[in-house]
Parts: structure tokens; C-alpha cells; sequence
């Protein structure tokens, strides 16, 4: 039996350990719970026991949810978007953590524009340089931040990225290192229409190292709501 309850305390008392070990840890943290293949009975216990962020990998689950869970959510799409899923997911999602490419840019901003609003999202960066991950390199960035600036309808509010996936305890830090070197160059750049509001980094088994190294936002699903199934 899951006691999401406590699983939410436990990992909240860790992000809190965690703020108190750096001078590069942000005071707030947005704690985004990651409810993929989770069924709703367990996202409606985990908002009782106060997540307001909820996280799904695909844009069809994250539909199908939306309006089952009760009370003030926000919903985080952070998987690989595919540019004919945007149009299902445009006036649902609080913040988009895996914008990576032009193309997907261009979706965006039709659809966003068609109902004006301006999509919230964060450009995901591929440190790990893994053929399995989406994101930009990191050489790419600057110039896709750039680019961005013609996008009336997407506010760009930071970066994510996502660990190695071969790493283990502190061989992942100079990953997020490098995400929090990156933001700050950015931040030089003082593009007019990007805030580099946000670090979305660490999960469930690396989230307190991101924290140290500067995360505002971690995605934590398995330590709150125990393995995924994906036979559903």
C-alpha cells in the first residue's frame, strides 16, 4: 500500500535538507509531482496531501486527467512533445519543460496565437549528449534563445535538463552544474523576451544534488508515488 502522504512529507523534508547544504540552492522550490501511468485515484490523494504540480510525459494521458483531478493543479507536460499533439495540450499546460526545437516553436506559437495566450516553457538542453534524450546541444542554446525572441506567443522561462541516465549519486552534479553555468551566461545575454526564471533538474533519484546545485523545479514521480507500470 502507498502512503503518498507521507512519501510527499519525506520528499519535502529532503528538498529542505537539501536547500540547507548550498549557498546555490534557491529559497523556494517548485516540487512538480510526476504522476505518468499513475491512475487518478493517486493524483487526487497526492493533491489532498498538498502537491499543486502535477507532471505527465505524454500529452494524451495529461488530456485524459486534466479535468478528473480536483482542485487549484498545475499541469507540467514534461516528455517530448510531437508537434501534432500541441494543438491537444495548448490551453492545458501551465508550463512546457521540453521545448527543443524550432519547428515545435513554430506549432506552438499557431496554436497559441489562434487563442491568445502565450505558452510558458522551458528549453530542454541535452548535456548528457545522449542519442535517447531530446534537448539541444549545448552549443545550440544561445542561438535558439535568440531565435525565440520572434515568438510573441511562448515565454521562455528557463532550462531543464535530465541527468544521465548511467549516473549514479554525485557523478551527476557537474551535469546540473553546467545547466546553472549556462543559465547565468544566458541571463548575460539580457534577451528581452526570455526569463531565466526557472531550473528544471533532478528527479526522483538525483533531485537533491540538483537542489544543491541550483534547481527551482524537480520532478519527482517514483519516490512519491512508487514505481511506474507501463502495462497500462
Amino acid at each position: 500500500m502507498i502512503d503518498i502522504a507521507a512519501n510527499l512529507k519525506m520528499v519535502q523534508e529532503q528538498i529542505g535538507r537539501a536547500q540547507e547544504n548550498s549557498v546555490h540552492a534557491a529559497k523556494y522550490i517548485k516540487l512538480v509531482a510526476v504522476s505518468k501511468t499513475k491512475p487518478v485515484s493517486l493524483l487526487k490523494e497526492a493533491v489532498a496531501a498538498g502537491a499543486h504540480d502535477l507532471g505527465e510525459n505524454k500529452v494524451q494521458e495529461l488530456v485524459e486527467k486534466f479535468d478528473l483531478v480536483p482542485g487549484p493543479v498545475s499541469w507540467h507536460l514534461i516528455g517530448h512533445l510531437q508537434t501534432n499533439k500541441v494543438k491537444y495540450m495548448i490551453d492545458k499546460v501551465a508550463l512546457l519543460h521540453s521545448l527543443d526545437r524550432l519547428e515545435l516553436a513554430r506549432e506552438i506559437q499557431k496554436r497559441a496565437a489562434a487563442k491568445n495566450i502565450v505558452l510558458p516553457a522551458l528549453v530542454q538542453v541535452n548535456l548528457a549528449k545522449e542519442d535517447s534524450k531530446s534537448g539541444l546541444m549545448i552549443e545550440e542554446v544561445k542561438d535558439f534563445m535568440i531565435a525565440m525572441q520572434d515568438f510573441a506567443n511562448i515565454h521562455v522561462e528557463g532550462l531543464m535538463t535530465i541527468g544521465p541516465l548511467a549516473a549514479r549519486g554525485e557523478e551527476v552534479r557537474p551535469v546540473f552544474r553546467q545547466l546553472r553555468e549556462l543559465k547565468e551566461q544566458i541571463c548575460q545575454m539580457q534577451l528581452p523576451k526570455s526569463e531565466m526564471k526557472y531550473l528544471s533538474m533532478g528527479m526522483s533519484g538525483d533531485y537533491p544534488i540538483a537542489i544543491e546545485e541550483g534547481a527551482n523545479i524537480v520532478r519527482v514521480g517514483s519516490a512519491i508515488f512508487g514505481a511506474r507500470n507501463y502495462a497500462i
